[in-house]
């Protein structure tokens, strides 16, 4: 509604076809689907990275400082917030 009121040209296309004019305005502004999958998706890898910090915290509590975090952690955490990045990250729009 507020892209509207400050586009007097979508303003005049609301005028003329509401519906066209509402399609438009959802085709440049995307959002982010709440569907369950997608909400079980997002969960389970945040879930992941905490599950990894909080792994290594404890390891280097229980071993000090003088191990190596496990490569394994380090590819799971990397892996999960790259594509949670993918997954919230607004997709390009052609012009």
């Amino acid at each position: 509604q507020a892209e509207i009121g400050s586009n007097a040209e979508l303003e005049q296309a609301f005028k003329e076809d509401p519906v066209k004019a509402i399609k438009k305005v959802q085709e440049n502004n995307p959002t982010i689907p709440n569907t369950l999958i997608y909400q079980i998706v997002v969960g389970s890898l945040g879930l992941s990275i905490i599950l990894v910090i909080i792994g290594v915290v404890i390891l280097q509590l229980i071993y000090g400082t003088t191990t190596e975090v496990p490569t394994i952690f380090t590819a799971i955490a990397s892996g999960a917030i790259g594509a949670l990045a993918g997954l919230l990250a607004p997709s390009p729009r052609n012009s």
